[in-house]
């Protein structure tokens, strides 16, 4: 791969999967603002130091204090990804001097985020939340050896989500929210012709290019518990959201004597995706003034995303798939542990530990646009107080994903021919680093 860059996102992004990067498991993203980063966001639906909790529980602006509270911040994600190839088989009468491995993926990408939260008495707050919750940029060598099952895939999105709590006593508080989210999706994979009229047509090579947009709604809700003096429990939910994505597809390349093919025409297309719900359970416990242990615990359902066509909507074949996305994705977990140590009345240190899981169930199933495998991450950050309205948060997490196997002909032996059998290994690591400004009115 030339580029692995995380793009602005969306869960529209299943046609789009690639390379692994600072994002939880499949293609959603973690980096909804920075205050948690340090604590490789463990407790985030517990905590609710400041606006950013009106993504991770919104039942958490309860605890802010009176005012208006604005948080602005971005990731520096840069990611390094390899595919090694181990005996992958080119396509049927494909060109056989493309037979690379697709380029080193390491191009750095920034997610911005940006949270405000204010009371509106003693029991209501008001918040809103503006993030970048799925979505990434793959670009291989158009001359890799899997060309025929991506080159290109890249997703833009934004989630708009106002929310409100209401704090049903000093025990207790609810939150709930609504959740818009447009996405853009733009996709390229090599075609591959020889197969069609062997032997004339041996060698003979094509582009596809697939373009969609389009939005969805969803909402989010939570419960904060005070169970002890010391002890906070937040309960978080994030419900799917069902894209309805339109677009064009172009062919470029296509010899002439395939000029007239109806499988080989541009035209008008549809994408249908549910993106993954998602149970968070958080914890922050205060072992003295100076100590907070955070622990964290989300389930993501991703087993309702098994295969999806991508299905031409005009033209002499309308209704027909023009491709389809195959994942077979398994439910995942993510897990992480951390701390925040108050070093001096300005500062405080933050440290964490996560584990999250892959839904990919196998080397069979996992694909060139998603070869996603479990991560592992270790975090580092701080927060300076530097007046009583005014903090500045830094993080740092490094990211070390589990080596990738691959063996992938998209789950269609049918299509050996033209798509060929890639077959290899991942190798993938991520530096990101945070900052981030809270400002209290």
């Amino acid at each position: 791969m030339k580029k692995n860059v995380l793009a602005l996102s969306v869960a529209s992004a299943l046609s789009i999967f690639a390379a692994q990067q600072a994002r939880a498991a499949g293609f959603a993203l973690y980096e909804q603002g920075i205050s948690g980063m340090g604590n490789a966001y463990a407790g985030a639906a517990a905590v609710a130091e400041d606006a950013t909790t009106v993504w991770w529980n919104p039942a958490g602006m309860s605890r802010l204090p009176k005012g208006m509270h604005a948080s602005v911040g971005v990731a520096a994600i840069a990611p390094s990804w390899k595919f090694h190839d181990n005996g992958s088989t080119v396509g049927t009468a494909s060109n056989p001097a493309k037979t690379g491995n697709g380029g080193d993926a390491g191009d750095t990408a920034y997610v911005p985020s940006a949270f405000f939260a204010m009371d509106l008495n003693p029991v209501w707050n008001f918040g809103l939340g503006i993030s970048v919750p799925f979505g990434l940029k793959t670009e291989y060598d158009p001359n890799w050896i899997g060309r025929f099952q991506g080159i290109k895939s890249e997703v833009q999105t934004v989630n708009i989500n106002p929310a409100v709590s209401y704090k049903v006593s000093d025990a207790l508080s609810l939150g709930f929210g609504v959740n818009y989210q447009r996405g853009k999706i733009d996709i390229l994979t090599g075609v591959n012709l020889g197969p069609a009229a062997l032997p004339a047509s041996a060698g003979l090579e094509a582009q596809n290019q697939v373009n969609l947009d389009g939005d969805a709604w969803g909402f989010n809700m939570g419960a904060l518990f005070n169970v002890g003096p010391a002890t906070r429990v937040g309960v978080h939910y994030r419900s799917s959201l069902d894209y309805k994505l339109d677009g064009n597809t172009q062919f470029f390349g296509v010899p002439a004597p395939f000029s007239a093919s109806p499988t080989l025409q541009n035209g008008n297309i549809k994408f249908d995706l549910k993106t993954p719900d998602n149970l968070a359970v958080a914890v922050a416990h205060r072992m003295n003034d100076k100590l907070e242990l955070l622990g964290d615990f989300t389930w993501w359902h991703w087993s309702k995303i098994k295969s999806i066509p991508i299905v031409r909507t005009d033209g002499p074949i309308s209704g027909a798939t023009l491709s389809t996305l195959n994942f077979n994705f398994d439910d995942s977990y993510r897990v992480s542990v951390g701390a925040n140590y108050k070093l001096s009345q300005p500062w405080t240190l933050k440290a964490g530990l996560a584990f999250d899981q892959t839904p990919v169930p196998n080397a069979e199933s996992r694909t060139v646009r998603l070869p996603d495998s479990d991560r592992y991450w270790l975090s580092f950050g701080a927060k300076y107080q530097a007046s009583p309205k005014d903090a500045v948060d830094v993080g740092y997490t490094y990211i070390k994903a589990k080596d990738a196997d691959i063996n992938n002909i998209q789950n269609n032996p049918a299509a050996l021919q033209f798509n060929g059998n890639v077959v290899g290994t991942y190798k993938a690591s991520v530096n990101v680093f945070g900052l981030q400004y809270q400002h209290t009115f």
